[in-house]
């Protein structure tokens, strides 16, 4: 039988790519089997959402255009029920579909046509990202609750509370986001440690798009203060004073 941790780093390998162009989907997965993945591939939302309750993959690679489901609602619905990161590759091109799939949850986001080399490169970039998020959790403790404010985040749940103990809903890559704000708080962090990993475009929008959100959310229960201040030119900084416990 296979040791916990030879199970936790099997499972860190497994992609599933759902796209409903067979060529498409044949060739993702196998450039990712020749670098070390294990993948399989659904043609369908539906088939796919069967194979992610018995066995969720480390990363889904998800096409917006599919038959049966909007993908869209799709990511939503994985950010859901699973800690899988999300690596849209789609042939929309809107501006608008790329920054609500960034803020439903959306680790990152590739327009095709594509170079299938590129989807290992990015899908190795959310693995090291999220390898190195947790990292820095184990080095700073055990300490999962934050209060800030009239706040309250559980980070081994994502749990979001705000004032009079209303439930606030956040996406996987929105609460990661937030435990990394909540970790350095009153000190500007540019994107490059927002995103956790150094690999990644400096001119990548996807943290605004998650910041936008995320504001959104603090400020809807809150007193009108906005705790996650633009420090133009230089990043972002949450403006409160944060006990963890």
């Amino acid at each position: 039988m296979d040791s916990p941790e030879a199970t936790r780093q099997t499972q860190s390998r497994i992609v599933y790519v759902v796209d409903d162009n067979d060529e498409i989907g044949r060739l993702v997965c196998a450039t990712l089997d020749e670098h070390g993945f294990r993948s399989e591939h659904f043609l369908t939302g539906a088939n796919f959402l069967r194979r992610l309750r018995s066995k969720p993959p480390a990363v889904a690679v998800i096409d917006l255009g599919l038959p049966d489901l909007d993908g869209l609602q799709l990511i939503r619905h994985v950010q859901s029920v699973s800690d899988s990161a999300i690596l849209v590759l789609t042939g929309r091109q809107s501006v608008n579909d790329r920054i609500l799939g960034l803020e439903l949850g959306a680790d990152d986001y590739m327009v095709k046509p594509f170079e299938p080399r590129e989807v290992v490169a990015r899908v190795n970039t959310i693995l090291r990202r999220l390898e190195r998020s947790g990292e820095s959790r184990s080095r700073k403790g055990t300490h999962e609750r934050a209060r800030f404010g009239d706040w309250t985040f559980e980070e081994s749940c994502n749990l979001l509370t705000g004032p009079g103990g209303r439930e606030v809903e956040l996406s996987v890559a929105e609460a990661r986001l937030l435990a990394t704000l909540l970790r350095q708080p009153n000190r500007i962090l540019n994107r490059a440690a927002l995103l956790g990993d150094g690999d990644h475009e400096p001119f990548d929008r996807s943290i605004d798009a998650r910041i936008s959100r995320l504001r959104r959310k603090l400020h809807a229960d809150g007193d009108g203060q906005e705790l996650i201040k633009t420090v133009y030119g230089a990043g972002y900084m949450l403006v409160a004073k944060v006990q963890w416990e």
